[in-house]
């Protein structure tokens, strides 16, 4: 047996007992040491009743089945989904866009998790299992889109929502070294973003955003923007801030609808729209690197808790102050 959180009702979670997973051919099971808690705020705000949370987990494999590419006491980080592993996507890296991912799914925020092989990726001894997480949605969206746009040294990144992926972000956009306006109005993260580097800091309810960014840039705009907030008015404050010819990638997960004018956002400013979800395999170390270098990085996670206080971790979450917030499904620390 082995526990696991479940939402059950609005702002109420709890602790339940399940069975451990089985482990298929070339699986391995993971005792998850540290589990970060993401987005699932929204449904534990909405009343949405689930038993299946959480994405993003580090821990040890204590279990593998035959066929598996990895040993047993391998310190690992979980990668998100399910796919398929064998069709062109998985095998170049771009897993997560796996057309063809197995009808399976299962919670990291549990003590354990099964898991294909190939999707456990080994933590350097240096890093604690808490620092490895960040590996996954804290650092993980924003490192594969600033990889796929090409920001550097000479850019200028415009970050939209400073959640725990947009504050990343500003980790992320600093270690390549570029220059960061970020927009937000939440008070603790403003604070928080100072911290980790932001340059400048733009508040979207004031009016005239994008005029005072385009000042921060001789009037032309920021090379590149980043959304994490998953917002209409974020995506339209990207579209109309950046340069032309500039670059935008969306990593905020976004149910509505936002208006794009094909020629005069598209045609006559020349700027590229980017979906971006996660990062490539083959960019694993780079991103452990940026974890081990930068100093900025373990200053993203404000909040730690035992597992038994989900209730706790989830009432902070939705808070709105906090950065990352990690779990820990065993033991009391």
């Amino acid at each position: 047996m082995m526990k696991a959180a479940e939402i059950i009702g609005e702002k109420l979670a709890v602790i339940t007992d399940r069975e451990k997973p089985a482990l298929p051919e070339g699986w391995a099971l993971v005792k998850i040491h540290t589990a970060p808690m993401c987005a699932e705020y929204k449904s534990f705000l909405q009343g949405h009743v689930s038993s299946c949370l959480g994405h993003e987990a580090a821990g040890e494999v204590v279990e593998t089945a035959s066929g598996s590419n990895i040993a047993v006491g391998s310190r690992v980080v979980v990668m998100p989904q399910y796919p398929c592993g064998r069709c062109q996507l998985c095998i170049t890296g771009d897993f997560i866009h796996c057309e063809h991912s197995l009808p399976y799914s299962a919670p990291t925020m549990a003590q354990y998790i099964a898991k294909p092989s190939w999707l456990l990726l080994p933590i350097p001894d240096q890093l604690s299992y808490d620092e490895a997480s960040l590996a996954c949605c804290a650092l993980g969206p924003s490192h594969g889109a600033f990889s796929t746009m090409g920001v550097d040294a000479f850019s200028t990144v415009l970050i939209t929502g400073l959640g725990p992926v947009g504050l990343g972000a500003i980790v992320t956009a600093k270690y390549r070294g570029a220059r960061v306006i970020a927009v937000e109005s939440n008070e603790y993260r403003i604070e928080l973003a100072k911290r980790l580097g932001a340059d400048e800091i733009i508040d979207l309810s004031q009016e005239d955003a994008v005029n005072q960014i385009r000042s921060l840039t001789d009037g032309q705009g920021p090379d590149f923007g980043l959304d994490c907030s998953g917002a209409v008015a974020a995506h339209r404050l990207l579209i109309d801030a950046v340069r032309r010819k500039g670059s935008i990638a969306f990593v905020g997960e976004c149910h509505a609808e936002t208006p794009i004018r094909i020629s005069q956002d598209l045609l006559r400013k020349g700027i590229r729209l980017i979906g971006s979800w996660h990062y490539n395999l083959r960019e694993y170390p780079q991103l452990i690197k940026l974890i081990q270098s930068s100093p900025q990085a373990k200053q993203l996670i404000t909040h730690t808790f035992p597992m038994s206080r989900i209730q706790e971790a989830f009432e902070v979450s939705a808070s709105g102050r906090s950065g990352k917030i990690l779990l820990h499904p065993w033991g009391d620390r």
